[in-house]
């Protein structure tokens, strides 16, 4: 079955979050037997963040989650610092990698200036990776910060390592869209998802309900019945980067539209599932200290195309991620196999 291409809009060169000047991505994976974990950075631009910061927003969609960060972001409307993904039991560690980083650049941090306000979130790996060996080290940070780069690699790679999405393999997958706004110009709008949600009968790839084809796949059918009457514990992290000139009243409706995406390949955002979107633009920077901020902005009726790039690149990057990562076998002999992998064992057609 070929990969499917999400939606009308056209993806950029790179179809992926990187697709967006100046954005990189880092990863540090960790695999080791029980160990199935790591660090994914997304880095803004590559100057001083703390001192020329972005415009940014966070939708909740459901609060089920331990990230750092959050509340000041969302009060302030900026970003000040990369943001950092692992897994739940390594927020702190990531966090105190991610202080000591920008002390290094702002040493008055903390003293004669504000502190930085650090962001890092976070998914549950703990079926395939042993979240009690607490194996993730504030050097597993700076190795995946010295590895950003455009070149995004995608699956179980970094924090996507131990994650698992529709009872599959999940991880890291990216995306872009382009988006023409009106006689203004044509923007890019790129997704990056920690992916980590989801039951196996839910999962629509790009409209057809292929987690009920593959249900009854030998392995998968008492995996699936098993789990269908338990509240869901996943989560997904999605993060939208825009060169688009928005503030944070904006990104946050951008944000929101993440949840169409994630939507539309089966989540009806579970219980214990949590759904978080962050949205930046790189288009103006903001300088630490400014009195005064002057900002062009796009006007709010021009702002459809980039709701629809939005959607569309964060179900792309959903579908990346499960055609991107391989079996996985990890804690306890706990295994996620991959899409590819129970796609070839079906023999399934590839159309309905």
């Amino acid at each position: 079955m070929d990969l499917p291409h999400i939606g009308r809009l056209a993806a950029g060169p790179r179809n992926s979050i990187a697709d967006v000047a100046g954005v990189t991505v880092g990863h540090c994976t960790l695999d080791a037997g029980s160990v199935q974990t790591g660090v994914t950075v997304v880095v803004p631009h590559g100057g001083n963040l703390f001192t020329h910061k972005l415009p940014a927003a966070v939708a909740v969609i459901n609060g089920f989650g331990k990230s750092a960060g959050l509340v000041q972001l969302e009060e302030l409307g900026t970003l000040e610092t990369p943001v950092a993904l692992t897994n739940v039991f390594s927020v702190g560690a990531v966090l105190t990698a991610q202080v000591r980083h920008a002390l290094q650049s702002n040493p008055e941090s903390g003293r004669s200036l504000p502190s930085v306000n650090a962001v890092v979130m976070e998914c549950n790996d703990g079926y395939l990776n042993d979240l009690h060996a607490f194996a993730v080290q504030e050097s597993h940070f700076r190795q995946a910060l010295a590895a950003a780069s455009t070149e995004v690699e995608q699956g179980a790679v970094g924090a996507g390592r131990g994650m698992s999405s529709f009872e599959l393999k999940g991880g890291i997958g990216s995306a872009s869209r382009k988006a023409a706004v009106g006689a203004v110009g044509e923007f890019t709008v790129g997704a990056l998802v920690l992916s980590n949600f989801g039951k196996l009968p839910d999962l629509i790839l790009d409209g057809r309900p292929l987690g009920r084809e593959l249900v009854g796949l030998s392995g998968l059918a008492a995996q699936a019945a098993a789990s269908d009457a338990a509240p869901e514990k996943g989560s997904i992290i999605m993060i939208l980067a825009t060169d688009a000139p928005l503030d944070a009243r904006q990104l946050k409706r951008l944000a929101t539209r993440a949840g169409a995406g994630l939507a539309r390949t089966g989540s009806a955002y579970g219980h214990g599932s949590g759904d978080i979107a962050l949205a930046f633009s790189t288009a103006q920077q903001i300088e630490a200290g400014s009195e005064c901020v002057h900002a062009s902005l796009l006007a709010d009726h021009l702002l459809d195309p980039l709701f629809h790039a939005a959607a569309d690149s964060v179900e792309q990057a959903i579908v990346n991620a499960l055609f991107a990562a391989q079996t996985v076998r990890g804690r306890d002999g706990h295994e996620r196999a991959s899409l590819r992998d129970c796609l070839a064992a079906a023999n399934l057609p590839s159309s309905p």
